[in-house]
């Protein structure tokens, strides 16, 4: 396995994206909280029931499946920057995917390219940039199969499964990542420790009343003990299915140093939840590889 492409990708994390180098994509900023604490127990919920849910979910891997079922309208928005982050390359695409039986069209209605984006070779400057259109270009163009499946785990699984299992099941250990596997596992006995939950009530697009349960490094804790330090999802009261997630990873040591914050949002439509907003804003850098500095914000609406 090449560890290199791993430890990239593992930073990148390329299913969301942000607008501005410094802005915050949190999925908090979506919803109206009523009240700053909530008593789950009164509720006759624990903090383990949302442990569960939030370990066992399946829900933003279901949604990127089925999103393909459908028409709709995306803005996908990229910027990348120098090291004094200053803006230094910027993408822009507009599109309109049409399916019709299991066949996908994608016609764009806007695009266009601005700064320092591509080697000479053609290819992209930003390992992201690469990645962000492996992702997401293949799954607007790909039509809908049923014999779509989760991540592949195990000693075995690519470097790109590893990131989905990441985005799509976060707080579960993934193995064959040098220095970091264990720490992924943000509920399990090991880290456990470092720490803390909040839980609070809110309102999600104007009329979904939601639970906001944060998982948080404890202040005590030293940076160096965890790569996760905030895991915030949003879950509708209704039904407990999870409607939005948001992480903010962080590592350094002589070999890798990453900052990444990304955020997803569904939406409902019909009888399933469909992405609605994934932002991401990073920083990374790799021994002996490019610094590389991005932030992205997709949008997807008008669904049919």
């Amino acid at each position: 396995m090449d560890y290199k492409k791993v430890l990239l990708a593992f930073s990148l994390s390329l299913y969301a994206f942000g607008l501005k180098a410094q802005q915050n994509p949190d999925t908090t900023l979506s919803i109206v909280i009523d009240t700053a604490i909530v008593n789950i127990r009164s509720h006759k919920l624990t903090e383990q029931d949302f442990i569960d849910a939030v370990v066992a979910d399946t829900g933003f891997y279901k949604a990127f499946r089925d999103m393909k079922r459908y028409s709709f309208i995306a803005e996908n928005h990229i910027f990348t920057y120098d090291k004094k982050n200053k803006p230094e390359g910027e993408i822009y695409r507009k599109v309109r995917r049409t399916i019709t039986g299991n066949k996908a069209k994608v016609e764009y209605l806007e695009k266009y390219d601005k700064g320092k984006l591509y080697k000479k070779n053609g290819k992209y400057d930003l390992y992201t940039v690469e990645m962000f259109d492996y992702i997401f270009n293949n799954a607007y163009k790909s039509d809908f199969s049923e014999r779509e499946s989760l991540p592949a785990e195990g000693k075995n699984a690519s470097y790109k499964d590893k990131l989905k299992t990441l985005i799509f099941q976060p707080g579960r250990k993934i193995t064959g990542i040098p220095f970091l596997s264990k720490k992924t596992e943000i509920f399990g006995k090991d880290m456990r420790q470092y720490y803390l939950y909040e839980f609070a009530r809110g309102t999600y697009l104007d009329s979904i009343p939601v639970y906001r349960f944060k998982v948080i490094r404890k202040p005590s804790t030293a940076e160096g003990d965890v790569m996760i330090n905030e895991l915030t999802t949003i879950f509708d009261v209704r039904d407990f299915k999870i409607l939005g997630r948001y992480v903010d990873m962080k590592y350094h040591n002589m070999l890798f140093d990453f900052d990444v914050k990304m955020n997803i949002e569904l939406v409902p439509f019909r009888d399933k939840l469909l992405p609605a907003k994934i932002s991401y804003q990073g920083n990374w850098d790799v021994l002996l590889h490019k610094e590389e500095k991005a932030s992205f914000l997709i949008t997807q609406k008008e669904y049919q």
